[in-house]
């Protein structure tokens, strides 16, 4: 799907290790439909060549602003005019510091500044450089003056670090970039709570029960809804991703934690998204000190039912909101999504097969069978981010109905 057709997106790419994920990027978006023009900075090119990303875009790369043949050609000021959104991924601590404070002294930034499209700006940098105070206020001028901030995430860094600071994606940056040039706004007024990610169930102060959720998934819904102008509280157990814009989060460990939570912002919610992957059972008893191995060959640990969280909120008596679940199975994925949607009362469910390697847990792509009473809809294998979009809109027709 052409989302981003016809739609002149002009990259600029500044120096920084994620500059290898620019290639990508680049692809990603002509597959949309966009048309890609590349502005390395002279650091940019310490990472990245300007052969490998003219080969992706198919256009010619430009790096010098004070380039006589491109000056005959398309100069900059053409360049600035041509774009519809100026999109810099990696935009490094120097480069943000830069545009916040209106300097021209490179092709990348007199090119922002000749411009009237919108500007999209994706950080990169380490951790500590990122929460330095010089930055925050850098990047609190970009908001001011319109820019678009996409990021960053949060994770192991080139350096060794673990932290806010890196470069969103590349199938992220498309999302939103897709969303810049179609921002439906169909859901303002309405409240939505989403669950993601794992829980977390301790057996002692070392050792715990989890799974493979990665919460990709809930925080993709939550950003699309966000997108879409609804209100939205994102409860997450623990994962390693950055709070979508303009959502609110609540971080929980335990399904209990997460039942609690879910309970009290449902009632408050006018459609509630269950996308976590909440642990079954937890431990009966939780050893106040770490387990030592002993001479026996077992360990035996007794467990007991966690609070089944969607089918509590579907059984509020009052102020329900619209419930949507989650079946992830690894066989008989329809014929037990259907049973779930009866058995706890479901307004609608999403299943999805997580025995598929290249989707689900992990992946950055999913497929979703979607079912309601009386109907049922496939949302084919795409990225989490689009079919995110999909999904919340499929889930605000059949609420307004």
């Amino acid at each position: 799907m052409q989302t981003l057709a016809d739609k002149r997106i002009l990259l600029g790419i500044s120096g920084g290790i994620a500059a290898y994920k620019s290639a990508d990027l680049v692809r990603r978006l002509t597959e949309r439909g966009a048309d890609v023009r590349v502005i390395l900075t002279s650091a940019a090119q310490e990472f990245i060549t300007p052969l490998t990303l003219q080969a992706v875009s198919g256009n010619p790369v430009s790096h010098s602003l004070l380039d006589p043949a491109a000056e005959a050609a398309m100069g900059h000021i053409e360049l600035a005019k041509w774009a519809d959104l100026i999109l810099i991924a990696p935009a490094s601590a120097d480069v943000i510091a830069r545009l916040a404070h209106g300097l021209a002294n490179d092709l990348l930034t007199t090119c922002v500044l000749a411009s009237s499209a919108p500007v999209a700006v994706a950080p990169a940098m380490n951790q500590q450089m990122y929460k330095n105070i010089a930055t925050q206020k850098n990047l609190a001028t970009l908001k001011e003056h319109n820019f678009h901030i996409f990021g960053p995430g949060v994770g192991a860094q080139a350096c060794g670090d673990t932290g806010a600071g890196r470069m969103l994606e590349p199938l992220e940056l498309v999302a939103l970039t897709e969303q810049l040039f179609s921002p439906v706004k169909n859901l303002q007024g309405l409240r939505i709570t989403i669950t993601a990610g794992p829980t977390r169930e301790a057996i002692d102060p070392v050792r715990y029960i989890s799974n493979h959720s990665s919460g990709k998934m809930g925080f993709a819904l939550a950003q699309a809804a966000a997108a879409m102008g609804a209100e939205v509280t994102l409860i997450s157990g623990p994962v390693q991703l950055a709070t979508p814009a303009g959502v609110t989060r609540i971080d929980v460990q335990s399904a209990e934690q997460m039942h609690q939570a879910a309970l009290s912002a449902a009632v408050q919610s006018d459609i509630f998204i269950g996308c976590a992957a909440v642990a079954d059972y937890r431990v009966a008893e939780i050893a106040a000190d770490k387990l030592k191995k002993g001479a026996e060959a077992e360990m035996q640990l007794t467990l007991v039912k966690n609070p089944d969280i969607i089918a509590a909120v579907a059984a509020l008596p009052q102020q329900r909101p619209f419930t949507v679940g989650f079946a992830a199975e690894t066989r008989n994925v329809l014929e037990y999504a259907r049973q779930k949607l009866l058995n706890k009362r479901l307004d609608m469910i999403c299943a999805n097969d997580v025995s598929a390697s290249d989707r689900g847990f992990n992946s950055d792509d999913n497929a979703l069978s979607v079912i309601w009473r009386g109907g049922e809809l496939d949302l084919p294998k795409a990225p989490k981010q689009q079919l995110a979009t999909q999904l919340i809109t499929l889930i605000s027709e059949h609420y307004k109905n």
